[in-house]
């Protein structure tokens, strides 16, 4: 009985040595490779968006370009 509990302990203490060192990288662990942004997480975008439709609801039939 006794041998039966020691081998069950030590496969779950093998099983959780083993998940630690190959399993999933941890929370806290930071990531090298950087991120992709979609456009509705860049503030840039939406600032260049938000820039755009207010020089448009300003004149609308104006261009940009100098005369």
């Amino acid at each position: 009985m006794v041998i039966w509990f020691l081998a069950i302990v030590g496969l779950i203490v093998l099983a959780v040595l083993m998940w630690r060192a190959f399993g999933p990288t941890l929370l806290g662990r930071v990531d090298n490779t950087p991120r992709v942004v979609g456009p509705d997480d860049d503030p840039d975008f939406l600032w260049r968006l938000k820039r755009d439709a207010q020089r448009e609801n300003r004149d609308p039939h104006s261009d940009d370009t100098p005369q």
